[in-house]
């Protein structure tokens, strides 16, 4: 009788095929966020796009793996309280997650979920609360992003797009780097600088854009990082 190999978690290349050029690029992103700055140490790093569809999900999920092959201790949690995928992409279950922990329902320990790549963990979104923004905007979400510093090299939050509702931005304000996700086909220049004055309106720090989706001939997609000093 055959065996059935198990089916590789979606979207996740950086796991599955790490020699790719496209594994390089996130190497090559997870290196610039490093450098991007001298003083200051980026510890939380949000990843949103303008608008649904842009890849900021895949782009925090292969984020997160780059850093943990890089032998950093790595969290990676949904705040994508409305449509959450996380838990799709590494294939695993949503039924307690960051919602559980900021409702006090089980204690953050109870919920960060051990990842197939070696030091990375998850938090998925959880069950879907009726008030995200103000869940994420709680004394319990400032106190959890608080305790989880002294425990994790790197924290990688994905949110929802910035333009669709407030919860980015209010993630945006408690995180230490903001890098926008914007889809080369389908966001033209006006969208995307006017997600990064949203980002600006509440002061957060966007250190980089990644361009996804770049037609090429030799690959579907291509993702780059821009320095903060570039313009969306």
């Amino acid at each position: 009788m055959s065996r059935l190999m198990p089916k590789p978690k979606r979207n996740l290349i950086t796991e599955s095929n790490p020699k790719s050029p496209i594994s390089e690029g996130y190497r090559m992103l997870r290196t610039n966020i490093e450098f991007s700055t001298v003083d200051d140490k980026l510890q939380i790093i949000m990843v949103t796009s303008s608008k649904p569809g842009e890849g900021k999900s895949t782009t925090s999920a292969n984020l997160a793996v780059a850093f943990a092959q890089a032998n950093k201790k790595v969290l990676l949690i949904d705040a994508d309280l409305r449509k959450p995928s996380l838990h799709r992409i590494f294939q695993k279950s949503n039924r307690l997650g960051l919602t559980t922990a900021l409702f006090k329902q089980k204690e953050l320990a109870d919920v960060i979920m051990v990842s197939d790549t070696e030091n990375l963990f998850l938090v998925p979104a959880g069950p879907t609360p009726p008030n995200p923004s103000e869940l994420l905007s709680s004394k319990q979400m400032h106190a959890l992003l608080e305790a989880i510093r002294d425990a994790y090299d790197v924290v990688i939050i994905d949110t929802p797009p910035i333009l669709s509702v407030t919860d980015a931005q209010i993630v945006a304000t408690q995180s230490d780097g903001v890098v926008l996700v914007v889809d080369s086909g389908k966001v033209k220049k006006d969208m995307a600088l006017k997600a990064k004055a949203s980002l600006e309106h509440v002061n957060a720090r966007l250190i980089g854009v990644v361009l996804n989706n770049i037609n090429r001939k030799q690959s579907d997609s291509y993702y780059y990082y821009y320095g903060e000093r570039e313009e969306a």
